[in-house]
């Protein structure tokens, strides 16, 4: 879990998505389970020891859920919990503004 007190609500929320690869790992999760490698082809970059790191943060944070199967193989699967289905849905509107960003900066020679 983060630090505390926050001061308001959005140092509560950047607390849990502090950094480059959770919000990428919510958004790869989104409305679908994934096994650990399917995350890291979902996630570009992310080395497996920060993939485990932030898996297990994004899980002590309420925000992910691990299920292990009991099979031959082991199996373990990654999802979003209620809490994180509604973080993935409050950063749609920040999502939206970076493209509308990354357009600009396209258009204007800068990306």
């Amino acid at each position: 879990m983060g630090k505390q007190p926050y001061v308001c609500g959005l140092d509560a929320a950047v607390d849990v998505i502090d950094g480059k690869w959770k919000v990428l790992i919510i958004w790869a999760l989104n409305h679908q389970r994934c096994r650990f490698g399917e995350l890291r082809r979902l996630v570009p970059g992310v080395t497996e020891k920060v993939l485990t790191q932030q898996l297990r943060e994004l899980e002590a944070d309420g925000i992910v859920h691990r299920e292990s199967y009991d099979t031959k193989p082991p199996k373990v699967e990654y999802a979003l919990t209620e809490l994180g289905d509604e973080l993935n849905t409050a950063l749609g509107p920040l999502g939206a503004w970076g493209k509308r960003r990354m357009a600009a900066l396209e258009e204007a020679g800068q990306g």
